[in-house]
């Protein structure tokens, strides 16, 4: 009998202790890491554990926040300026608590995935659960597959964009360097994060990124209202169908910062505690994203559309600098968010995922740095890249494919009587959930694939022909130091 959550919850208590450390482990609930957190908790202060080994409730909704609010925060702004301060407003809270509702859905297809693989005696020591493993656990190959497809293409390019984030942001203290020669370097940078072995290395970092987050919209809001409306400034959004559906796409990918959510459900000690940890981090996320995107866009209007970056409009002071720098770490730490499920991927590949040495891990992830740097410099697109993947993979990977595979999970009586998880309590009847899927799936199919993709598309494409492939220094502006001046960006 696979134990229920209060049962769980004994067990774990008394892991440090001989037998049940060994029976917590051979039903893979926890394994070395919550004997070590129990041994350091019981048995005094441990450095190490305290810093590297996190696995609680806080560092879970630290992870959570911390994902979802990097780069994207600096292009929120341009997406109110394609969808005007109304709709940037209500589109943030609709698809904030759409993703919240998917992130719950991913959360009870792990408990439902591990509770019956417990049942068959399956022990997770040294193997970290993925989200297209949950998917082949309960509904086959054909749906790992495409999990599979969808969710690594989107880490990908999530990668991708943290890295032309990184270059766009550092040319607005030091211009010397094109941003593509930016990008090299911070690719060299980034590809560190190989040695970071899985989510449970992230407590510290996800504290420092949420607060570096949180400085960095505090910033935007106050310098926007500072600086005040711009002379002439004019608010013409929702103007033209292909902006508005590019903007809305991209707050859908702001808010579809859960292609981690397994992995971080798997770093906890507890994971069925994880059920509202998104909601509430999202809840949080509103007071950065909302009130930073809205002074902008009220400060400097239209002039938004070819500024995809809030950095480029704000004046240069000690403040925006500081800004600057806390988002780059930050965007590091992102990056290793994004990457560390397809390392985790490539390990099972070659054989080595269940390896104890950190440098032999390290050595073999190094394969999957390259492709991101390449095409980080081949569609330095900031802004427009965002909308495009939230469109074409978000849009699946994080909506359609939960929802669907809820649904199919527990279309039958018998699966739903003896379900790992109950419908919540504010939603308990099993037909309301999947009405509520139903809805998901066909609004993100219409609205997010549909509309979206092919606003996304039209947009990324005349990127493509206004600037080229490999563009050296994309929406840069002329440089304020002697030397040959950069063309300004040309409307969109």
């Amino acid at each position: 009998m696979v134990p229920g959550e209060h049962a769980e919850d004994a067990i774990v208590a008394d892991a440090g202790n001989g037998k049940d450390g060994e029976v917590l482990r051979a039903m893979g609930i926890g394994g070395d890491d919550d004997a070590e957190r129990q041994q350091h908790g019981d048995g005094g202060f441990g450095l190490k554990s305290f810093l590297w080994h996190g696995g609680s409730v806080w560092d879970a909704w630290f992870s959570c926040a911390s994902n979802q609010v990097a780069q994207v925060l600096l292009t929120l702004p341009y997406s109110f300026a394609q969808l005007g301060m109304v709709s940037g407003v209500l589109l943030q809270i609709f698809y904030g608590l759409m993703g919240s509702w998917t992130a719950y859905l991913i959360s009870v297809l792990y408990v439902e995935y591990r509770a019956r693989k417990e049942k068959e005696g399956i022990s997770f020591k040294n193997h970290v659960i993925q989200w297209f493993e949950v998917l082949d656990g309960l509904l086959g190959p054909y749906w790992k597959a495409a999990g599979l497809a969808f969710n690594c293409t989107f880490l990908l390019f999530g990668s991708v964009i943290q890295l032309i984030a990184c270059a766009s942001n550092i040319y607005y203290i030091n211009d010397r360097l094109d941003k593509r020669t930016w990008t090299y370097i911070f690719g060299a940078c980034c590809a560190t994060t190989v040695f970071i072995p899985s989510f449970h290395n992230y407590r510290v970092w996800s504290f420092l990124g949420l607060g570096m987050t949180t400085y960095t919209a505090w910033y935007i809001t106050i310098a926007a209202a500072v600086h005040g409306k711009v002379d002439g400034v004019t608010h013409s959004g929702p103007d033209k169908l292909v902006l508005y559906f590019t903007g809305a796409t991209n707050i859908l990918y702001t808010f579809g910062g859960h292609a981690v959510t397994v992995e971080i459900m798997h770093a906890m000690w507890k994971p069925r505690k994880f059920k509202y940890i998104y909601l509430l981090a999202t809840l949080y996320v509103f007071t950065l994203t909302l009130p930073s995107a809205a002074a902008m866009y009220w400060a400097f209007g239209d002039e938004l559309l070819t500024h995809s970056n809030a950095f480029s409009l704000l004046p240069r002071n000690g403040w925006r600098d500081a800004a600057v720098i806390l988002m780059l770490i930050h965007q590091f730490i992102t990056f290793g968010f994004a990457c560390t499920p397809l390392y985790f991927v490539w390990e099972k590949v070659v054989g080595m995922h269940e390896t104890r040495s950190v440098c032999l891990r390290a050595l073999v992830r190094l394969p999957i740095v390259v492709p991101i740097w390449f095409l980080a410099i081949i569609f330095p697109f900031f802004g427009p890249i965002n909308s495009a993947v939230g469109a074409l993979l978000v849009s699946f990977t994080v909506y359609v494919i939960p929802a669907l595979a809820h649904i199919l999970t527990y279309r039958s009586a018998s699966a739903r009587l003896n379900a790992a998880e109950k419908p919540p309590s504010f939603l308990p009847s099993w037909s309301g959930m999947f009405v509520v899927n139903a809805f998901v799936v066909a609004w993100v199919l219409v609205v997010g694939f549909g509309l979206g993709g092919w606003a996304s598309v039209t947009n990324f494409v005349k990127q493509i022909d206004t600037f080229g492939l490999f563009a050296k220094c994309y929406q840069c502006p002329p440089k304020t130091h002697p030397g040959a001046p950069l063309p300004a960006p040309p409307h969109h």
